[in-house]
């Protein structure tokens, strides 16, 4: 059975807070894509910052947010529970970075990280399965991230 987190778990520490995603991950539909909708903006927002400034976010997320999901994890007695969406937010700060700071691009950029983190196509699958703790966490999606980047700015560089 899996553990079901309460806005009380998530406010009584804020590492847990920070791990579900601020609040996102309490959905009980498809928290994955609600942790990305609620990222969102904050990608946007990194898309009209120097890329040096939005790199150093995009790390702070991933060290801020490996010791979130081990101190959430820990406390859920379970790897990976699905509230657990600070990854997403990694997964999508990566997506969009280098992306055209455009509507349809955050779009595209959005639709693809989902499908790509959903799908799990080698080596998130072996990824998500093999590293455990909270780097593990991260690891899929951050990769899943790098994936939809690539293809997306192949994309959007296109002849």
């Amino acid at each position: 059975m899996s553990f079901k987190p309460t806005a009380k778990f998530a406010l009584e520490n804020p590492w847990h807070f920070i791990a579900l995603g601020f609040g996102s991950g309490l959905s009980r539909w498809a928290p994955g894509t609600a942790g990305t909708a609620a990222a969102m903006p904050l990608a946007i927002g990194l898309s009209y910052l120097p890329l040096w400034l939005s790199g150093l976010v995009i790390l702070g997320t991933l060290v801020v947010g490996t010791h979130a999901c081990t101190v959430a994890s820990n406390a859920m007695g379970e790897h990976d529970n699905g509230s657990i969406v600070i990854d997403e937010f990694a997964g999508i700060f990566i997506t969009v970075w280098l992306l055209p700071a455009e509507p349809l691009w955050w779009i595209a950029g959005f639709l693809v990280f989902r499908l790509i983190d959903i799908a799990k196509p080698w080596p998130i699958n072996w990824l998500d399965k093999q590293v455990k703790g909270g780097w593990g966490i991260m690891l899929d999606d951050v990769v899943a991230g790098a994936m939809s980047a690539v293809a997306l700015v192949l994309a959007a560089n296109w002849p």
